[in-house]
This record gives structure tokens, C-alpha cells and sequence, in this order.
């Protein structure tokens, strides 16, 4: 027998979960979209008519992975703010993230830089400076072969950087006025749109709608779900729309399939009109806000039984909570920087030429050997680190949920 909960007052507050088990399924799945997205470039099937579209359009997984971020980040600043929990001290906060981050990243690049042998033809010390210290973004012509999906972790980490500027500047909206969080993050989105307008001047080969401006709005989705997901109001019509899976998982199917099309941008490599960019950037913002909202906002054990159906009682979701989606999630930051350079020797180790078919086939191989050179950087150097740095570094404050790029 099934006992009825009773329902919850209009000004309940809603305690989110510490751990979504969910969200490192979703991370392990935006790491093969992006595998996905470059094989198809690689492999010529992103120039196929109407799928090759759909293929290449797999790198609005990085939208997710921004998102992902926004939300693991923002959300200790989002509790504070509410009084559920103290945010960590800026210099534990930066600390943590350089242990997450770069010792794994700097074995690819020396990895890639000496053994690579199209990348350790043209290294010269601008090209290592510049990749070791994740500022391909900013210098031209240093995204070399095996390294070009860094451009991505370049500006995580300026987000990183820029995180504890927003979190002061967001400082004074606490208690009763930490309502107003949400329509300022709505409005640093909605603003950030704009960057592609601006006449920024850059040197030639860089683009400044490559910068941290211009992707602000996919961390801002992340960053609202983070005060949306300690929101005290528990009845609003809009947060049950958000957390209902089936509704959201088809908007973002939708825009999804809408940024496939010309309205953002031209296939493969040819420059999008700045309309074009901003709406990329406004599809990609809701494919990260959509897929990641009725996983973090959702909370059957806490919800009254009438709101499951509105809330997506269905067990869409539990695939991602699985044994294999949670080690692909351990083991996404491993897949997303060692990709390409596994990409980078398939083609001439098992004979197949570039941009020339074969685009399951590539698939595969590239799949089966990235996934155990990922877990091996999860367990001999990310996994050692990170857990050296707790013991280094043991504070009082709450943990922090840690997100990979």
C-alpha cells in the first residue's frame, strides 16, 4: 500500500540534493558528443547531405558541459546566498580547480607536442607557452593537430577565473533579496548575446566571439538552474515546468535540431553571420538549461505524489544514472582531452584516409581506444591528484561538487 504524501505549503523551501547521480551521466555523454562531432569532421560524414548537419551539430555538447559547470560551480554561491551553506574561500576554490584541471591536461599536451608527429613538427615555444597555459584563444595559430578541442577548456578556465568576480558582484543579494539573483543572471545572458556585435579588434587568426563573453549565456543557464534549485517557492508553475524530463528533453530535441540549420550558421568551418551566432548561442543556451533542468530541479522523495506526473514521473533519467553512464562520467574529462589525439593516429595506423568515409568504422576504433586511455588518466593522474589536494587541503567548509569541462 502506497501512502500519500501531504501536500506541501506554497512557501516550502526546496532543498536540493547534494550529489545528482544523474549529472555525471549527462557529463559522460556530452564527452562522446564531442568525440562524435570531430570524427564526423574527420571522417567527411559532417559534408553528408541533411545527417551530416545533425553529426557536426554534436558540438553543442560543449553547451551542455558550460552549463554542467554554471551549475556545479554557481551552486555553493546560490546556498550562501539563501543560508544553507558557506561558499568556499576564493584561494580553496582556485586551487581545487587547478587540481582538477591542468595536471591531466598538461601530460596531453606534452604527450601530444613530442610524440604527435604533425604537432611536434610546427611546436615552437609560442605553441607550447600558449597550450600550457591555455591560451590557444588568444594567441593565433596555436591550436595545433591533437590540442584543437582545447579551445573549449580555454574558456572554462577563463570562467573559472571570472567566477569569484560575479559571485562579489552578487554578494549583497542574500535573504529576502536573493529573489532578485535570478532576473540579473537572466540579464548577464541575455546581454552576453550581444558580445558577437561588438567590434572587438583581434589579431588575425583569432575571433573574439571565441572568448568567454560570447559563451556566458551556456554557463548562465548552469547558473540559474544553481538558484533555481535551493528556490524557497516550490509551487511556482514555472519550476514544475522545468522539472517535467519529457517536456524539457523535447525542447531541447527541438532546438537541437533547429541549430542544425542555417539559422546557426553554415556547415563546417565557414564563419556564421553574427545573427547567426547569437542564435547558436540562444539554442545552445537552451539545450544545456533543458536537458540538465529535470535532472537537478526533480525530487520525487521530496515532492508531493499529485506533482509526479507534472514533474516527469517517468524513468527516462535512470539510464544516466547507470553503472556504465557513471564511469563514462568519471572518465569524461579523460575522453575530451585525449580524443583527437587518439583520432590523430587511428587514420594512419589502421590505414584509413581523412575525409573520406568510413565514418562508423573511425567511430568505433576511436571510441575503443579513447575510453581506456581515458580511465587510465582518471585513475594514474586525475583521481591521485584530486585526492592529494583534499588531503592537503582539508577545510571546514561544505564539499564542493566538482565538475570536468
Amino acid at each position: 500500500m502506497t501512502a500519500t504524501l501531504p501536500a506541501a505549503p506554497a512557501t516550502e523551501r526546496v532543498r536540493s540534493r547534494a550529489f545528482v547521480p544523474a549529472l555525471e551521466g549527462m557529463r559522460g555523454m556530452a564527452a562522446l558528443g564531442v568525440l562524435v562531432t570531430h570524427v564526423a569532421f574527420q571522417t567527411g560524414a559532417a559534408g553528408t547531405p541533411v545527417i551530416g548537419r545533425v553529426w557536426g551539430r554534436f558540438d553543442m555538447a560543449v553547451a551542455v558541459f558550460f552549463a554542467l559547470s554554471g551549475f556545479l560551480l554557481w551552486r555553493p554561491h546560490a546556498a550562501a546566498a539563501r543560508g544553507l551553506r558557506s561558499a568556499p574561500s576564493v584561494g580553496y576554490y582556485l586551487r581545487h580547480r587547478a587540481a582538477r584541471i591542468l595536471p591531466a591536461y598538461w601530460v596531453v599536451v606534452c604527450a601530444v607536442l613530442v610524440l604527435l608527429p604533425s604537432a611536434a613538427g610546427t611546436a615552437g615555444l609560442r605553441v607550447w607557452v600558449s597550450n600550457l597555459a591555455l591560451l590557444q584563444v588568444f594567441v593565433p595559430l596555436t591550436l595545433t593537430d591533437g590540442l584543437t578541442q582545447m579551445w573549449s577548456l580555454s574558456v572554462e578556465v577563463a570562467f573559472y577565473l571570472v567566477l569569484p568576480v560575479l559571485a562579489f558582484a552578487l554578494v549583497r543579494l542574500r535573504g529576502s533579496a536573493a529573489r532578485l539573483r535570478v532576473p540579473v543572471i537572466l540579464a548577464l545572458g541575455v546581454i552576453s548575446l550581444g558580445w558577437n556585435f561588438i567590434p572587438v579588434p583581434t589579431p588575425d587568426a583569432i575571433h573574439a566571439d571565441n572568448w568567454l563573453p560570447g559563451y556566458l549565456p551556456w554557463f548562465a543557464a548552469g547558473m540559474l538552474l544553481a538558484e533555481l534549485a535551493d528556490n524557497s517557492v516550490r509551487l511556482s508553475n514555472w519550476w514544475k515546468v522545468a522539472a517535467n524530463q519529457p517536456l524539457m528533453w523535447a525542447v531541447a530535441a527541438l532546438a537541437f535540431l533547429l541549430a542544425a540549420t542555417d539559422l546557426a550558421g553554415p556547415a563546417g568551418l565557414t564563419r556564421a553571420e553574427p545573427w547567426q551566432y547569437v542564435v547558436k548561442m540562444g539554442l545552445g543556451t537552451i539545450i544545456g538549461f533543458a536537458l540538465l533542468a529535470p535532472l537537478v530541479l526533480r525530487d520525487p522523495a521530496a515532492r508531493p505524489h499529485r506533482w509526479r506526473l507534472l514533474a516527469g514521473r517517468s524513468k527516462q533519467h535512470r539510464w544516466l544514472e547507470s553503472p556504465v553512464a557513471a564511469t563514462i562520467g568519471r572518465w569524461s574529462y579523460g575522453i575530451f582531452i585525449w580524443h583527437l589525439a587518439v583520432l590523430s593516429i587511428v587514420f594512419p595506423v589502421f590505414g584509413i584516409l581523412p575525409f573520406q568515409g568510413d565514418f562508423c568504422y573511425v567511430l568505433i576504433l576511436t571510441v575503443a581506444i579513447t575510453l581506456p586511455v581515458a580511465s587510465a588518466s582518471y585513475a594514474l593522474v586525475e583521481e591521485p591528484v584530486r585526492r592529494w589536494a583534499r588531503g592537503r587541503d582539508r577545510t571546514k567548509q561544505a564539499p564542493v561538487i566538482e565538475p570536468a569541462p
